[in-house]
Formats: C-alpha cells, structure tokens, sequence
C-alpha cells in the first residue's frame, strides 16, 4: 500500500506541519474516564465504545493529547469500522496537572500497562490492539518488546514516526533545519516543569532559561526526576529499538523516509529484516505524523494503513 502526498505538500516540513495546523477531525464527544495509578496519581482516559468485542489502545505523541487531529482521525476511523476505542493522555498532558514528581516520558510503559490492564478488567474484549504516534509508538514497541507478563488479549500494533532511537533523534531534531520543532517543544515542556514546581517539591528550575535544547532538558529535567542517571542514560534504557527483537505478537512500524525529526537509526531494516513478526515499512513519504490524504471522507493514509494492517 504505497502511499503518495498531495502535490502541494512537496517538502517534508509541509507534510509534517500542514496536518498538525490544519487537518480538522469532526468526532462525536469522548467519554472521559480517570483511572488510579499504583503510585497515588492518575490518568485520564477518553473512550469511544460502541459494544464491540474489539479494542484499539492509541497512544500520541510528545507533548500531545487525545484532542490532537492525528488521534482523533485515528479513533473515528477504528470506531466506524467496529471497534471500541480508548485514547489516553499522558501524566499532565489531559489539561490537568498530575500529583506526583514526575511526568510522562519515552519509555514510561508502566502506564501503559496500567492503561491495557484496566481494559482488560472489563471483561467484555475478546483482543486488544495498540497503535501509537511518535513517542507513543516508541511505548508501544517497547512494552511489547519488555520482560513482562502481558494480557493474552494482545493481537496487534502498529507504530507510526518512531524515534526508535532516542539520542540519535535528539541529535536530529536538535539540527538547525529543526529548529522550529525543537523549540516548540522545548517551551512546552519548560512551561509544565515550571508548573509542576509550584505543586510538587524536588524540581529546582534555576537556570532554566539557560536550557537551549531537549537534551540539555533532558539531562536536567527528564533524567533525574524520573530515576535516570542523565539523558544519555535515559535515551539508553528507553529506546524502543533495543526491544524489537523481543515483540512476539504481529507488528508494523512504519517511518518514512523523509521524517524531519528521524536519524537513520531510526531506520532499523538489518535488526527486522529476519523477525517473523514486526515489519518495517519506509515510504519515501509522509514527514512525521503525517501522510495527509485529501480525499471525500477525510481519511489519512496513515488510518487506512493502520486498519489494513489490523484486519490482514
């Protein structure tokens, strides 16, 4: 299934910033839920159900939310075809700052467990599938690839705009033609760490206007507060791509080529090339989370992709 950008959307910045400033996503109301985490703090979890036995799990992406049109498309898609759907947002990202020290991260899977195990407890899915978006398709490739028991009711997942390999793609979206990216980012998460300070004591945000890029942030920030020695080990232990070879369930990793925010690590053909079950796709196109399609339904070639590979 090759997929082809409009013709207007002829540079990879086009393909990754049109779909995140413009794509509108028209979706009946989610149903909100919060749900407890074993650590006294919570989660927001927003559903879409319509009695089915089949569930899709989408996880977005840095600094994203389950309003984002990325998600959203992906819902309404899963949903009209027959499936319930829970997106979630991460610690501090559903609009409600979270009680405890740390945050969400790339490799904070515990969540997600904690995420698939309440599905699960409802006793209604006969299968799970997991879809996730940049950092949350990092998650979602590294918890199926961890040492830990998992539900049977595990089927599927695909993961699109992977930085499978977190330093590398620090490095990458750190570059100067990245600029734009890295520092939108870079502001958001500051402006939460600030936030979190005046709730929570253990966050010393002195000198952090002197934080130039994600890495530094994370060597201050994202590594200490969450257990990491520094950012370097940090990127180590929660990179996806150290997991891969351990998924044991059918799984599609699909980056493309010309992803702005992706190093050629991030590439991993050699390490895929003789695993039975996760598949890497590389079109030449789609920048990061994007692949727009313009068609009558509003349908992304990312949501037809995704689904094709759930129903194969």
């Amino acid at each position: 299934m090759n997929y082809s950008p409009p013709f207007f959307l002829f540079h990879p910045h086009l393909e990754t910033i049109y779909p995140a400033l413009i794509r509108r996503v028209s979706l009946q109301p989610y149903q909100r839920e919060r749900i407890p985490t074993p650590d006294d703090d919570f989660l927001d979890l927003d559903w879409l159900t319509q009695q089915s036995a089949k569930l899709v799990i989408i996880s977005h992406g840095l600094e994203g939310n389950t309003k984002r049109a990325y998600i959203k498309g992906m819902a309404r898609h899963c949903y009209t075809h027959g499936f319930d759907v829970l997106t979630w947002n991460y610690r501090g990202c559903s609009g409600e700052m979270n009680r405890q020290l740390r945050f969400y991260h790339s490799g904070a899977t515990d969540d997600l467990h904690t995420v698939i195990e309440h599905a699960v407890n409802r006793n209604r899915y006969t299968e799970i599938n997991l879809i996730g978006f940049s950092l949350g398709g990092n998650l979602t490739l590294k918890y199926l690839g961890e040492d830990r028991s998992r539900t049977p009711l595990l089927r599927k997942a695909v993961a699109f705009s992977v930085p499978v390999d977190l330093h590398t793609s620090c490095i990458q979206i750190s570059k100067p033609g990245n600029w734009i990216y890295s520092q939108r980012f870079l502001r958001s998460l500051k402006k939460k760490v600030i936030e979190k300070s005046k709730i929570v004591s253990g966050i010393d945000t002195s000198g952090i206007e002197k934080i130039k890029t994600l890495m530094e942030f994370d060597d201050h920030f994202t590594g200490p507060v969450h257990g990491f020695k520094n950012a370097i080990d940090y990127y180590e232990r929660s990179s996806s791509l150290r997991f891969l070879n351990n998924i044991s369930i059918p799984a599609l990793l699909v980056n493309a080529k010309n992803d702005p925010f992706l190093s050629p690590e991030c590439f991993p053909a050699n390490e895929l090339k003789n695993h039975a079950l996760v598949q890497l796709e590389s079109p030449a196109h789609g920048g990061h989370v994007g692949f727009t399609r313009i068609n009558a339904n509003g349908t992304y070639w990312s949501e037809e992709r995704a689904f094709q590979f759930l129903l194969a």
